[in-house]
């Protein structure tokens, strides 16, 4: 079993509310439950209008098709309308 946690950092440049900026991360966190099959969620930044954190975590039965899966989903935050893309953090679960 392999399975890491991603962390992707943005910035809402357009956003002038919590609402506001909720409403442009919102298709982004839909999309990537529904087109990935992950688990996703608003990690931190809750209060600040104009920054957000995500979390992705992801289970895969090989290293490879994880990291693919990975690329992918990475590709599509970058993607993302409206938002830019500061930062992504990966963090794995080893296996004893």
């Amino acid at each position: 079993m392999h399975v890491a946690a991603v962390r992707f950092e943005l910035h809402v440049p357009q956003s002038n509310s919590l609402k506001s900026k909720r409403a442009t991360i919102r298709p982004i966190v839909d999309g990537l439950r529904h087109r990935f099959k992950v688990s996703v969620a608003e990690v931190d930044h809750q209060d600040t209008w104009q920054r957000c954190a995500i979390g992705v975590a992801l289970v895969s039965g090989s290293h490879a098709h994880l990291q693919e899966v990975i690329d992918e989903v990475e590709r599509f935050v970058s993607a993302a309308a409206d938002v830019d893309l500061i930062e992504t953090v990966v963090s794995y679960l080893e296996e004893d």
